[in-house]
């Protein structure tokens, strides 16, 4: 008999393994809204909160086993990718900031470009960095210095500029060919991956195109002014073209980000805005700024390790799984397993991989086409991932900007209008068959 609720237990999970979730939201939230500053709570201090109470949940395990959970947790491939891209894009940040790139850049774009249409250009280049790029996290470290600088220039309120740049960051993260969510969603799925392209593009363009028109019009009447004189060096604009042009020609993130540092300390250093001494300095400034979103980002993989263990995500499964009917319903159960799940690993790729399997058996079961069910689940975890506040993406563009997310978040209209253009096509559109 206890062999029976052991195993009936493990297929529907267990609620209370979610509580450290739930209580990190509580205290982050909570102190913010108390406080009514989102400064009074560090988000790593709510995360260790968290994570304690993960620890003091479940006597079946020791404290060793359990750090071996974390350790396991910690050290995923994902997590590690992850926290060295943080690292590149903060000497990336660093170095181009010093050569006086970001003011070049910035008074550039604002010279061939009306300001007024400032922040649409931000989201579109954005758009087109992180398709080609494959990376969210690379998208913002490039472009979140040079929305300051527009901020700064034009008036427009720093919030509404990185709101353009995560926008656009999160375009691109479910629909390039090399991101890793895409390729998670298809090997996952059984699917072609231009198919699954195809699909993905359909839905999410509309949302797109409404994104655009939503900053232009909240932006038209705007007082801009440009504060600044529009001086501009090109060769201080050259890192960020270079970084461009490879996220477009498809180099690795990692090689893109380290060669932008590279020709950004040789530009500095020729232009006389780094002096010799300095070119480590500088790098070294960039990579520590970049230390808090590191550790959050190692501190919430333990905590998801651990939920995961106590059957928190197994729960969400089982919960939408035995509630789904029809095709429509079976659709819906995916987008619904694709954005819980994320919810509670704060990572879409983790996400996709975990629900992926359980998402493959709804399409089977209710004839659902493997490209449609790899476009939902990669859809519906970008739009969590782009909206949850404890999610990489918002913490580094607030990390990047002196921002909280909690500022950002207003503008995320792209996310929003993607899991809205998302919905309307389980809804509407015509259902395809597998046979």
């Amino acid at each position: 008999m206890r062999q029976e609720s052991t195993t009936t237990e493990n297929v529907k999970g267990r609620a209370i393994a979610l509580l450290p979730i739930g209580v990190f939201l509580v205290i982050f939230l909570g102190a913010g809204i108390v406080t009514k500053d989102f400064y009074a709570m560090p988000a790593i201090v709510g995360f260790l909160i968290a994570l304690f109470v993960a620890f003091l949940q479940n006597r079946k395990l020791n404290f060793a086993q359990k750090l071996k959970i974390i350790a396991g947790g910690a050290g995923d491939e994902n997590i590690i990718t992850m926290s060295l891209i943080f690292l590149c894009a903060g000497g990336f940040s660093g170095a181009v900031t010093a050569a006086g790139g970001v003011e070049s850049t910035v008074n550039f774009g604002l010279s061939i470009l009306p300001a007024r249409i400032a922040i649409v250009g931000l989201f579109i280049i954005g758009c087109f960095i992180s398709i080609s790029m494959g990376t969210s996290m690379g998208t913002i470290a490039a472009l979140a210095p040079i929305a300051v600088g527009i901020s700064e220039q034009t008036g427009f309120s720093l919030a509404i500029c990185i709101g353009a740049v995560v926008c656009g960051a999160m375009f691109g993260d479910n629909l390039s060919m090399i991101s890793d969510t895409t390729i998670a969603a298809v090997k996952t799925q059984g699917c072609e991956m231009k198919d699954k392209f195809k699909a993905n593009f359909l839905i999410v363009l509309p949302a797109a195109i409404i994104t655009i028109v939503v900053f232009f019009l909240i932006t038209r009447n705007a007082a801009v002014q440009v504060t600044a004189a529009s001086d501009y060096n090109l060769w201080k604009v050259l890192p960020y073209i270079m970084v461009l042009v490879g996220a477009l020609i498809g180099i690795n993130v990692f090689l893109v980000l380290i060669g932008g540092i590279v020709v950004s300390l040789i530009v500095g250093v020729a232009t006389g805005s780094i002096a010799l001494s300095q070119i480590f300095s500088v790098v070294g400034e960039g990579v520590t700024s970049m230390y808090d979103i590191t550790v959050i980002s190692i501190v919430v993989a333990c905590i998801v390790s651990l939920v995961k263990e106590y059957g928190g995500i197994q729960f969400i499964l089982y919960q939408i799984k035995s509630r789904i009917k029809g095709k429509k319903g079976g659709e819906l159960g995916i987008a619904l397993l694709a954005l819980f799940v994320d919810l509670c690993t704060a990572n879409n790729t983790v996400a996709i991989v975990m629900a992926g399997p359980i998402a493959k058996e709804i399409s089977e079961e209710f004839d659902i086409t493997p490209k449609r069910s790899a476009s939902l689940l990669d859809i519906f975890t970008s739009v969590g991932q782009g909206l949850i506040p404890y999610g990489a993406q918002l913490l580094s563009a607030a990390s990047l900007t002196g921002l909280t997310p909690f500022h950002i978040m207003p503008y995320l209209f792209y996310p929003m209008l993607m899991a809205v253009s998302g919905i309307l096509f389980i809804l509407f559109r015509r259902h395809e068959t597998t046979k």
